[in-house]
């Protein structure tokens, strides 16, 4: 079963082994747009073909394994009270947060020269947040997540993905990744990310069913 970060490292593209890609549980051959599911126990991705990914499609069935959907959406209206970032006590201007069945909770992580780094939520900030964007739509515990960007210009945005999106923009950034923030080349990687990212969101109005 792959780990997480040699899933990423797969998405990113960085060079492997010339073998075909197989699907973690029956493996049969797949091809690079192959789905995902979540090992809910041991919260690892797994790469598996699309029979294997028709099986936990059913968000309640209270199966261990859980399919990642490939749903995205966008919320214009989002809205980040001065100081709120600051509150959440995020040292760069990208996340993403999930609600871990496991642990009953939202988590939330960022971007780094390391990797995905999980950051030690103040959840009544978050909370905040949430209040504050009522449109936003909730997304569905460990396979999707809330991706915030707050730029150094312009107004912060935010998208509901799904979580193996957030996993391959972190691989991507890692690879390029220099400095503290990322420097030139990891803000290119990320304006690129979210040019595309916004070509395939659904933009969700204020009141407006999701």
């Amino acid at each position: 079963m792959a780990t997480v970060p040699e899933v990423l490292g797969r998405i990113a593209g960085t060079p492997g082994p010339a073998a075909a890609e197989r699907c973690q549980m029956c493996a049969i051959e797949v091809d690079d747009a192959h789905r995902h599911v979540v090992d809910l126990d041991s919260r690892r991705l797994m790469c598996v073909c699309r029979p294997c990914y028709l099986l936990f499609t059913g968000q309640g069935a209270g199966l261990r394994f859980r399919a990642v959907p490939d749903r995205y959406l966008s919320f214009p209206g989002f809205t980040l009270a001065p100081g709120r970032w600051a509150d959440l006590e995020i040292p760069v201007g990208l996340a993403f947060f999930f609600r871990n069945s496991a642990l009953g909770r939202t988590v939330a992580f960022y971007p780094g020269p390391a990797g995905a780094a999980e950051s030690d939520l103040p959840l009544g900030t978050w909370d905040t947040v949430l209040a504050d964007n009522p449109a936003l739509t909730e997304p569905t515990p460990d396979v999707e997540a809330l991706l915030v960007r707050v730029p150094d210009r312009g107004d912060p945005t935010c998208h509901l993905v799904p979580i193996d999106a957030c996993y391959e923009l972190v691989g991507r950034l890692r690879l390029v990744w220099r400095g503290f923030d990322g420097g030139h080349d990891a803000r290119a990687e990320l304006d690129g990310f979210f040019d595309t990212l916004t070509r395939r969101s659904r933009p969700v109005d204020a009141g407006a069913p999701t």
